[in-house]
């Protein structure tokens, strides 16, 4: 071999490796959100996207693995509620399944949620103790030293490129964590944080920047067509307001919270959520400039996590591991049904629901005996209910109701409590539900209450005048009564702050048992009649 041809080789070879260093690479981010710790296929309507049977960490796993093997610069992140109000499999050994799970599925980086704070800071970090991934939270600080609960920011190297990576929660943490839970923490506003951190990546040479952030919104589109998981038809939320405020440097927001799936452009960032329950995924593909670490194009979808591809063995054998101990306790029938009793009111209607009135209806029964706290009226927020109880295709008759049914409906751990209110100061908390950007979150109540209210009316005007009924009688503004809520709702969760200012509050049963008792005692149960609210509009 001449001298020549040696050098010519090797000239070769250094000419391939500059373009091989300067070639943009793809790399795929792929993001889940709102997890729960449905490790097992959720069901009813939380099962499905529109018609297709979705989700469960099985079928989830396997949609990951057969991503990352189309491209291998791959990295798995979260945009929180990974874990917390989790159904029973999970949340008897307190969120154990899912840190394996998630383990298992090689999780890098999540942003927290709110949660993950439901048991406070401390207990949050017990249970992480095994996780391989990392959790982070720029905007949430300690009070008592200043310091962010977990890092603002990562950095992963995927491809040969870095990776920055920004986690953030709502700043309204306050109205849906229970107080207890998050006294020491201060909850910053969204979008400077997310700015500040995104000014550091780009000090530290890093430009391909994504946040991850537990806070949403949805798209509103007629009822009877189903909703494009890639959609962004009336796209309304909180997040579309920080997206307009972020900073150009962020190219990509992984967003979660309303349970919702969507793929938006905002102020020229992609904004997506992969709705809940592990039902769908996001895959990102960014090509980066290998010489400037900056994103030169993106592309963004949504993928539904089907039921069609095998197993994941790895997680079929964490299920197996667990499923034997819970089962026991899970499948203990409390009670019956007459029917599918489903936990969503109706969007256009008075948005009371069905399983609403009949956790009410429970709450109501365990807190009115005088010994009890006497009370005449009970509040549920909608949110507080996470799954329907399904009576099975072509059942005869009433169907059983096991104590895990139950605890997917109410998971929380909520605590009943009576108080004193005024009617004066009920007809402010109803008015709480209406908010100004025309949306509303509408609290299921107890046999016997009633009201009438108009959506579309000025602030502090939704309610009809002389609407609000006790057993047919109108509530004067200066009636005193005794009302039951969850330690949640009383300590201003929701934003209803009115709750504050009830008087003489008594403790009572977790709900869950008041809703076991409930059905020991009124089975078989039929679903709620849907007649307490009355929309005007």
């Amino acid at each position: 071999m001449s001298r020549r041809f040696v050098v010519t080789l090797a000239m070769m070879a250094a000419a391939a490796c500059v373009a091989q260093k300067t070639r943009p690479v793809t790399v795929q981010v792929l993001a889940i959100n709102d997890l729960h710790g449905n490790l097992e296929p959720p069901t009813g309507s939380s099962g499905k996207v529109n018609a297709t049977p979705a989700g469960g960490t099985e079928y989830l796993a396997t949609h990951l693995k057969q991503a990352e093997k189309r491209n291998p610069n791959s990295i798995l992140v979260g945009a929180g509620d990974m874990m917390g109000a989790s159904p029973l499999l999970s949340a008897l050994f307190k969120d154990e399944p899912t840190v394996e799970a998630l383990n298992a599925m090689h999780l890098s980086v999540t942003s927290i949620g709110n949660h993950e704070l439901d048991h406070g800071p401390d207990e949050l970090k017990r249970r992480l103790k095994d996780a391989k991934y990392q959790y982070l939270a720029a905007n949430v600080v300690r009070k008592d030293t200043g310091a962010t609960l977990f890092p603002s920011t990562a950095v992963r190297i995927v491809g040969g490129v870095k990776i920055g990576l920004i986690g953030e929660i709502l700043e309204d943490s306050p109205s849906v964590i229970a107080g207890q839970s998050i006294r020491n923490l201060r909850f910053l506003e969204e979008s400077h944080v997310a700015n500040e951190a995104a000014a550091r990546l780009e000090r530290q040479g890093v430009h391909a920047i994504v946040l991850l952030i537990h806070q949403g919104g949805m798209q509103y589109v007629e009822k009877s067509i189903d909703t494009d998981p890639n959609g962004c038809v009336g796209f309304k939320g909180e997040i579309a307001d920080i997206a307009e405020k972020l900073s150009p440097a962020i190219k990509v927001v992984l967003s979660a919270h309303t349970h919702q799936f969507y793929n938006c452009e905002i102020a020229g960032h992609t904004v997506t959520s992969a709705g809940s329950y592990g039902r769908l995924f996001t895959r990102i593909n960014l090509t980066i400039n290998r010489r400037t670490d900056r994103i030169i194009a993106l592309t963004a979808k949504n993928e539904i996590v089907t039921r069609d591809v095998p197993k994941d063995p790895t997680q079929t054998a964490i299920l197996a591991k667990y499923e034997p101990r819970e089962k026991a306790m899970a499948d203990k029938v409390e009670g019956s049904i007459t029917a599918t009793i489903t936990h969503r009111g109706d969007e256009t209607g008075s948005r009371e629901s069905a399983l609403g009135d009949v956790v009410a209806d429970a709450q109501l029964a365990a807190t009115q005996a005088p010994d009890q706290g006497g009370a005449v009226i009970a509040f549920m927020n909608s949110g507080g209910l996470r799954a329907d109880l399904v009576q099975p295709e072509g059942a005869q008759g009433p169907s059983p109701v096991s104590f895990g049914d139950l605890y997917a409906v109410q998971p929380f751990g909520n605590h009943l409590t009576v108080a004193t209110m005024t009617g004066k100061t009920i007809r402010l908390l109803l008015e709480q539900q209406f908010h100004v950007d025309g949306s509303a979150n509408v609290l299921q109540v107890s046999d016997g209450f009633s009201y009438k209210y108009r959506l579309h009316a000025e602030q502090s005007q939704h309610v009809l005048p002389g609407s609000i009924m006790l057993r047919g009688r109108p509530i004067a503004d200066g009636d005193v009564l005794r009302i039951e809520a969850s330690d949640f709702l009383m300590g201003g969760g929701d934003g209803l702050t009115a709750f504050r200012d009830a008087k003489d509050k008594l403790l009572g049963p977790a709900d869950i048992d008041a809703l076991v008792e409930y059905f020991h005692k009124h089975s078989p149960v039929a679903p709620g009649a849907q007649n307490r609210i009355v929309r005007m509009d």
